[in-house]
């Protein structure tokens, strides 16, 4: 029969063993668990910064609209004008 030091011995080795196994399985999970979090922040950021082009888009289409509007406007009161000038003419001729 073993020594009580012997029996002790096997123990810890066991324990030692047992632990470790444990250890390294928590270092896999806690990978995993890293990867996910990663991945997650990865499509956070990747939303953030879709949102942020989108609204960069929203403006740039807005500022667009509004020179349209400008330019639509500036061309009617243009196009006034030179009917005007036009008649104006018209009449200096007759």
């Amino acid at each position: 029969m073993a020594s009580r030091t012997e029996r002790f011995k096997t123990a810890a080795v066991k324990a030692a063993r047992t632990a470790k196994q444990w250890a390294q399985t928590a270092a896999r999970e806690a990978d995993r668990l890293l990867k996910e979090a990663q991945k997650r922040a990865k499509s956070e950021q990747r939303q953030r910064r879709l949102k942020a082009a989108l609204r960069r888009t929203g403006k740039v289409l807005r500022a667009a609209g509004r020179a349209a509007i400008v330019a639509g406007i500036a061309a009617g009161i243009a196009s006034a004008r030179a009917e005007r000038r036009a008649r104006k003419l018209r009449k200096k001729k007759r």
